[in-house]
């Protein structure tokens, strides 16, 4: 029987993060998570600058022999018309493969890990928890993402309409199809669709290139991937017949049902909360300070594990990120097409909205939990 001070279920960003501070303060914590790393994750992979100060990250560090693509703009516009470039002049964002992040985090993290195999079954045991009668603990973090099995345990599946879903690949292009590849490295490309209800995009980092699309609205996806691949080829924006190995993957935004963050010996943490930015989908920040919320919280309990010893963390998520709120008033899908190609051609909103507060979150100070 293997044991520990903390389970953390899930070796992603919010996991990572989490274990790593809380082994700094000398607890013994063990990571366990289904892949083998390093493994792919879907996901079209961009950090803003307060995600390495948040975490301590040396960028130049984390550059040597990975990808780490600076960017200093963005094209934004709609499937199948106009849009407008927005240049910054400086690094505002960071392209990263998750492949490599991840797999850096968790090494960082100086956790146990045993991966290449799920958490299958959770029991509670003599005030612990038993993990397939092969681990003991008395604390389980939940870092699993959408799938994860502690999320599940607490608060059920969740319902297929509250999720957004997504498709995307990544690849290495060779060079003739780098040199077909018109997306510039340094100025990701998002296209919004029609009706307002997901985007898709094209981020290249290196000699690779990321393409994907995600929607509130999880009918017909993959028709409106092949709309998105198919104005991109007209447009001469990628290489033609891009890869066809796409993946998909799904996550909860902060809206909706509400979510148990907390109870008796365990807490959830990143997409296993629910915890991507409403407008924007954007995530990997928002796992980052939660395994970090989650870590101090757990050490605030100086040993105590009670749900009450616990509760700190619920509100602490609020306060950071803002209340859970109830799903979003959405447009009829007529009068979102007519409105979004005129609002999507603003300079100024382009800017100021869709990139500076959605997506990049400016405005929003950096977490300090020492």
């Amino acid at each position: 029987m293997t044991t520990c001070d903390v389970l953390v279920v899930g070796g992603g960003p919010a996991g990572s993060s989490c274990a790593r501070r809380l082994r700094e303060a000398g607890l013994d914590v063990l990571v366990r998570d289904r892949a083998r790393f390093p493994r792919d994750k879907p996901c079209a992979g961009w950090l803003t600058p307060g995600v390495f100060e948040t975490l301590g990250l040396d960028v130049a560090a984390y550059a040597d022999g990975r990808t780490l693509q600076a960017f200093t703009g963005f094209w934004t516009g709609r499937i199948a018309g106009s849009g407008v470039l927005t240049r910054y002049g400086r690094p505002i964002s960071y392209g990263i493969r998750r492949c490599e992040f991840d797999a850096y985090l968790l090494e960082w993290s100086g956790a146990r890990v045993i991966d290449g195999g799920p958490v299958t079954r959770l029991v509670r045991s003599g005030g612990d928890w038993l993990a397939d009668d092969e681990i003991r603990t008395p604390l389980v973090v939940g870092a699993g993402g959408h799938f994860c099995p502690v999320a599940r345990l607490l608060n059920g599946a969740p319902p297929p309409a509250s999720a957004v879903v997504a498709q995307e690949v990544e690849f290495r292009m060779d060079p003739s199809q780098g040199s077909e590849c018109r997306v510039r490295a340094e100025v990701p490309e998002l296209y919004f669709c029609p009706d307002l209800k997901g985007y898709g995009w094209c981020v290249r980092k290196g000699d690779f290139l990321n393409v994907g699309l995600g929607r509130r609205d999880p009918r017909h996806l993959s028709a409106h991937v092949r709309g998105l691949v198919d104005f991109l080829e007209r447009q001469g924006r990628i290489p033609m017949s891009v890869a066809s190995s796409w993946k998909g993957h799904a996550y909860l935004l902060l809206e909706g049902p509400t979510r148990r963050l907390v109870d008796d010996g365990v807490l959830l943490v990143g997409d296993s909360a629910g915890l991507a930015v409403p407008a924007s989908g954007e995530g990997i920040r928002a796992a980052v300070e939660s395994g970090l919320l989650a870590a101090q919280a757990i050490l605030a309990g100086k040993g105590r594990t009670r749900r009450d010893d616990l509760e700190p963390y619920a509100p602490a998520i609020e306060a950071r990120f803002g209340p859970r709120s109830a799903r979003r008033f959405e447009l009829p899908s007529r009068v979102a097409e007519l409105i979004a190609g005129p609002l999507l051609s603003l300079g100024w909103f382009a800017r100021h909205m869709i990139l500076d507060r959605w997506f990049l979150q400016a405005r929003r100070p950096l977490l300090t939990t020492h």
